[in-house]
C-alpha cells in the first residue's frame, strides 16, 4: 500500500514537494524523517509574507511528538514566544529551505501571546487552540487527542469534530496533563545504558508527516569515539529530567553493534527495519499500516 501526503487546497505547494522520500522493496510505506537541527533557520513563509525562521520544537514527554514550532522573530512580536501548530504547517520545501505557515501575519499577531520567559501552560495551550479552532491533543485518549494519527485535513476534522462534540466534554475531564520540553534545551542530555553512560542527545530526528520524533540522534565519542547512533523514544525506560538523563533498556556493547549511523546517513526504511532487527523491537510503522495507514 502506497501511503501518499494530502494537503490543503490552500497549500502553495504539495508536502512532499523536495524531500527525499523512501520506501521497503514492497512499496508499504512512504517515510520523511529529517533532523531538527537541518529544520533550524528554515524560513517561515505565512500566506502574506515571511514571518520568521524556525528556532526550535517544543514536544511533550508522553507521546514524543512535536507540538510546536518555536519561531524567530527578529524584531516582529519580538517580546513573545511565536508558537506554530503542526495543524499550520503546509509544506517543507528542503531545496528552498522554507516551511509554509497556513496563516496570515494578523491571524498570528492576534493569537494568544506568551511572554519569551514562560513556560508554555496548560491555559496558554487552551486559548491557543480555542483561537485557532484546532482539536486539542490533550482532548482524548490517543496521540492526537480525539485521533490516534495526525489529520492534517482540516475540513476532514471538522465533520469528524461534529461527530464528537457529545462527548468533549467528557475527553477534557479525562485529559491528560502534558508536559512540554524543548529540542534545545533536552539536547546535552546524557544516555545512561544498563551497564554505563554511552554519550549525549544531539538532535532529533522527526516524521514531518506526523510529526512524531522517531529516534534521538546520541553522540557516543566519549565512549565510542567518532560514531553515533539512534535510539527511538519506545526504547527509553525512563527520563530524571531534574538529572538531565535518559535511561535507556539496552546494554553497552548491544548498542555499539547496531546499524552504523553517520550525518550523511539517509535513514531509509530498510535501514530502520535492520535497526529495529537489532535491537528485536517491531517498527512502529507497522502499527501504523495495522491500523489502516497514516490520516493525514
Amino acid at each position: 500500500m502506497l501511503i501518499t501526503v494530502k494537503t490543503n487546497s490552500h497549500a502553495r505547494r504539495p508536502f512532499d514537494d523536495g524531500r527525499k522520500q523512501n520506501q521497503n522493496p514492497n512499496n508499504e510505506s512512504i517515510i520523511m524523517l529529517t533532523k531538527v537541527k537541518t529544520l533550524a533557520g528554515y524560513k517561515l513563509d505565512s500566506l502574506d509574507g515571511e514571518i520568521g525562521k524556525v528556532k526550535e520544537f517544543y514536544f511533550d514527554d508522553r507521546h514524543w511528538i512535536i507540538r510546536y514550532l518555536v519561531a524567530e522573530t527578529g524584531t516582529w512580536l519580538a517580546h513573545r514566544q511565536v508558537l506554530l501548530s503542526p495543524y499550520a504547517l503546509a509544506a517543507v520545501n528542503d531545496e528552498a529551505k522554507n516551511i509554509a505557515v497556513e496563516l496570515t501575519k494578523i491571524q498570528i499577531e492576534g493569537s494568544p501571546s506568551l511572554d519569551s520567559h514562560k513556560p508554555v501552560s496548560h491555559q496558554f495551550e487552551e486559548a491557543y487552540y480555542g483561537y485557532y479552532g484546532y482539536p486539542a491533543y490533550w482532548g482524548g485518549p490517543y496521540s492526537w487527542g480525539a485521533y490516534p494519527d495526525f489529520m492534517r485535513d482540516r475540513d476532514v476534522r471538522a465533520v469528524d469534530a461534529a461527530h464528537k462534540k457529545d462527548d468533549a466534554r467528557v475527553q477534557r475531564e479525562n485529559g491528560w496533563d502534558p508536559h512540554l520540553r524543548s529540542t534545545l534545551s533536552v539536547s546535552g542530555h546524557h544516555i545512561q545504558a544498563l551497564d554505563g553512560e554511552i554519550g549525549h542527545v544531539v538532535d532529533f530526528i522527526i516524521d514531518d508527516a506526523t510529526w512524531a520524533i522517531r529516534y534521538l540522534i546520541i553522540d557516543t565519542h566519549n565512549w565510542w569515539p567518532g560514531k553515533k547512533v539512534l535510539v527511538a523514544p519506545e526504547w527509553i525506560e525512563r527520563v530524571s529530567w531534574d538529572e538531565r538523563k535518559v535511561f535507556i533498556n539496552l546494554n553497552r556493547e548491544t548498542i555499539k553493534q547496531s546499524p552504523e549511523y553517520t550525518e550523511e546517513s539517509l535513514v531509509t526504511r530498510d535501514y530502520e527495519i535492520a535497526l529495529h532487527g537489532h535491537y528485536h523491537r517491531k517498527g512502529y510503522w507497522l502499527d501504523e499500516l495495522a491500523a489502516g495507514g497514516i490520516l493525514l
